[in-house]
């Protein structure tokens, strides 16, 4: 496993989403590290004060609809940080038009989509990719 840590970054101004994915991050059986901010600007300072390679996100779940910046925002902001480190980003929302999935698909670092609630399944899943490209 990727140096028997996964680090973790939800980005989301839903507090009892935040207390949820915790819940089912402690049941996925993972050492998972996880970090959440409750929007996308807090999330790229974040980003900027953890270069180094031990505790940089291995994977981002990403919500649409924050404040200060939005999840889309979020991602240009991200683009112009330049960082070239392997990282797994999906976009994480209650949304369910279309136009929103089709948006994600237009970003090369986001991986997919995934409708709140996030599963426990679902996230063993994307646990079980990280391992699989390290």
């Amino acid at each position: 496993m990727m140096a028997n840590k996964i680090n973790l970054l939800v980005i989301d101004d839903d507090d009892i989403n935040i207390f949820i994915i915790k819940k089912i991050v402690e049941k996925t059986g993972y050492n998972v590290n996880m970090v959440a901010k409750a929007n996308g600007l807090m999330a790229i300072d974040y980003l900027k004060t953890t270069m180094d390679e031990e505790n940089f996100p291995h994977l981002v779940l990403i919500d649409i609809n924050m404040p200060v910046l939005n999840g889309w925002e979020f991602l240009d902001a991200y683009a112009e940080l330049n960082i070239n480190k392997r990282v797994d980003m999906y976009m994480l929302s209650s949304s369910v038009y279309e136009n929103d999935i089709e948006k994600a698909k237009t970003y090369l670092k986001v991986r997919g989509f995934i409708s709140k609630p996030l599963s426990i399944e679902r996230l063993i899943e994307l646990f079980k990719q990280l391992e699989l490209q390290n």
